[in-house]
């Protein structure tokens, strides 16, 4: 890594810990996390970038400038939080600062502070060099449920830049290989109500068209790729009055598989499943998607560049016995015992890389070509949207996992804009990785940033 870039990043380490420390505090929900989007925007402004807030048609989500010059590299953040996490900071027992409230359960006050940190210093490193580069930081609203990046795709925010970096908190470090598409739908169901003891003949219950729907999805999963998902939670179960035929009862699905086009039809045959369940009951079904993400595509070359960046920072890192004896108190608590070490130094092989969840910035990574990093911030076993992972937020683990995340973004980013051939390759292997196909969200064009 570049010493002079190094410094600048190690100089202004604790500025960045105050800003991801307050937007923990912040704990904002999707869409609504109008504190945490402008602290950052001050915060860049102050440091000499054009901010411009509101873009994509979306309040919360804000694009950072800075330089006139050269390639585009852009970092992506984030800062939402997630429902009901509310837990105090370092306390291995689960206890709720305010009951009900958000808590930073997957880290984002830490992600959206870590790559503002990569952008800062790289610019400030372009305005010192006269070397040519453009940086842009991306404040991205949420990502958990609301599919930001999405929307600021379909509105074209990513528009002129050429290439995209980010990264997220983890248990261990490694890259950002694969996600699962999903696309999360809403069941409406309508039907009729009546007296359920003296009338019943002459309702129509659209909660029992939700629990039916349920059973035929179960019975689907039998019948689909064993890596497809497919999660349902309650919206409405049609009231309160067990005497009274529900005539109103929703139901939220998320459906994930490896790509898109598994996606859209494994929505087609659970729509199927939903409409049968309205013509037993007699009821009434509407559908609606109200977000959806893409698969993440990875050039090879980029990917190839990011592993021997990740792998250079990582191999600074230390830890204090101080540090190692707070690992291990969430060690004990979380839902992975016995792990052998309390904290990952290793590097994950992206061949062994797995896919489990799903992001916005596979979105992202369909029209830009996009790299994203792990890093280690939490103890061994500490799971991801749990309380745990909200308690280790503020501590200096997680800063540190902040601080390597950021040298090895800003590295990737170095090598981009001074190899001209790398620019060319990683092109062409965009290219290559996307196969022809043209991207296109699930979300329908009537669906609008914070409707859901």
């Amino acid at each position: 890594m570049d010493e002079r870039l190094k410094a600048i990043l190690e100089s202004h380490e604790k500025e960045f810990e105050a800003v991801s420390d307050q937007i923990w505090d912040f704990a904002e929900y999707r869409f609504q996390e109008v504190k945490s989007a402008e602290l950052q925007a001050k915060f860049l402004e102050a440091r000499g970038f054009k901010v411009t807030r509101g873009i994509g048609g979306i309040a919360t989500a804000f694009r950072a400038e800075r330089g006139e010059r050269g390639p585009v590299i852009g970092f992506l953040g984030e800062y939402d939080a997630l429902p009901d996490l509310s837990q105090k900071a370092d306390c291995a027992e689960e206890s709720p600062l305010l009951p009900g409230a958000c808590g930073h359960g997957c880290g984002h006050h830490l992600l959206g502070s870590g790559s503002m940190e990569a952008a800062c210093a790289l610019a400030e490193y372009l305005r010192e060099s006269g070397e040519p580069g453009t940086v842009v930081y991306f404040g991205c609203p949420a990502e958990e449920s609301g599919a930001g990046k999405a929307f600021m795709v379909r509105e074209g925010c990513f528009d002129g830049v050429d290439f995209c970096l980010t990264w997220h908190p983890n248990v261990y470090n490694g890259l950002m290989c694969r996600s699962l598409a999903n696309a999360r739908v809403i069941f409406t169901f309508s039907g009729v109500a009546s007296h359920a003891a003296a009338a019943p003949e002459k309702g129509r219950s659209a909660l029992d068209s939700c629990e039916i729907m349920s059973v035929g999805v179960n019975y689907l999963r039998e019948h689909v790729s064993a890596d497809v998902r497919m999660h349902y939670a309650y919206l409405d179960a049609g009231g309160t009055a067990p005497n009274v035929v529900q005539p109103h009862a929703a139901v939220l699905y998320a459906l994930r598989a490896p790509e898109t086009a598994q996606v859209q039809e494994v929505y087609g045959r659970v729509l199927d499943v939903a409409r049968g369940a309205a013509l037993i009951c007699g009821t009434k079904v509407e559908a609606q998607v109200v977000s959806a993400y893409a698969n993440t595509l990875v050039p090879k070359s980029l990917g190839e560049l990011a592993h021997r960046c990740v792998k250079e920072a990582v191999a600074e890192v230390t830890y204090t016995p101080a540090e190692e004896a707070y690992a291990e108190k969430f060690v004990k608590v979380g839902s992975q015992p016995g792990a052998k070490t309390a904290l990952d130094r290793g590097v994950e092989d992206p061949a062994a890389a797995g896919m489990g969840g799903s992001t916005d910035v596979g979105d992202v990574s369909w029209v830009v070509p996009t790299m994203g990093i792990y890093a280690t911030t939490y103890a061994a076993g500490t799971v991801m949207h749990g309380w745990t992972a909200v308690a280790q937020g503020r501590s200096s683990i997680a800063k540190k996992g902040m601080h390597t995340a950021a040298k090895a973004m800003s590295a990737i980013a170095m090598e981009i804009l001074r190899r001209p051939e790398l620019r060319e390759q990683i092109k062409k292997d965009f290219e290559t990785v996307k196969d022809g196909r043209v991207y296109k969200t699930l979300i329908p064009d009537s669906m609008k940033p914070g409707m859901f």
